[in-house]
């Protein structure tokens, strides 16, 4: 079977790249490689979603389908108090974000291999963001929206972006179905940025 970058050991052939962003006014460096998403570059959904965003200071936050760790190290990075833990069912995207984090100072994550909620015990988190992984398609997309719900505090958010012509309307659907409130907070290229309120 060919890899996806949801696959869970990747068998591609390594080719390991750095790249260069800017997040949140900050300059990051990453290393990627093939068999994960986005490996050329932080891709424009992630990069709109780390800037919009909000995060208090002090946040426990779960970042769902991390791959190499972009959202996740920036939301570290924005707070140092700020508790974040970081998963993916991608042993080889878990990996990089773990060398990632310490290639841009980073101490104050977890990162761990799950396949979606499976090995997240704790149930006390203020904000679950996440790019989820469209091409796994939508029961697991929608498996993203449930399982947040499950794991967090009453009035804690979970961040989405998703693209309009990859679904946005349903997973909107979806999200009202499951949440108190959701909201479209911004909207750009095709892009939305849903936060949904429990």
């Amino acid at each position: 079977m060919a890899d996806h970058y949801y696959s869970k050991s990747p068998t591609s052939e390594h080719q390991e790249r750095t790249v260069q962003a800017v997040l949140r006014g900050m300059t990051y460096s990453f290393v990627t490689d093939a068999g994960v998403f986005s490996r050329s570059g932080i891709d424009y959904g992630s990069a709109l979603l780390i800037e919009t965003m909000q995060i208090p200071e002090g946040a426990k936050l779960l970042d769902v389908g991390c791959g190499y760790g972009p959202i996740g190290i920036a939301a570290a990075k924005q707070h140092p108090t700020n508790q974040v833990s970081m998963i993916d069912i991608n042993e080889r995207a878990v990996e990089l974000a773990a060398r990632n984090a310490k290639l841009n100072h980073v101490t104050n994550v977890r990162i761990w291999t799950s396949n979606l909620y499976d090995d997240v015990h704790e149930r006390d988190y203020d904000l679950v963001v996440s790019n989820p992984p469209i091409r796994a398609g939508k029961q697991v997309v929608h498996a993203v929206f449930s399982g947040a719900r499950d794991i967090l505090v009453e009035g804690g958010a979970l961040w989405i972006v998703i693209q309009k012509k990859q679904g946005a309307p349903s997973a909107l659907e979806k999200l009202n179905q499951l949440y108190k409130r959701v909201e479209e907070v911004k909207k750009d290229r095709g892009y939305r940025i849903y936060r949904a309120i429990k």
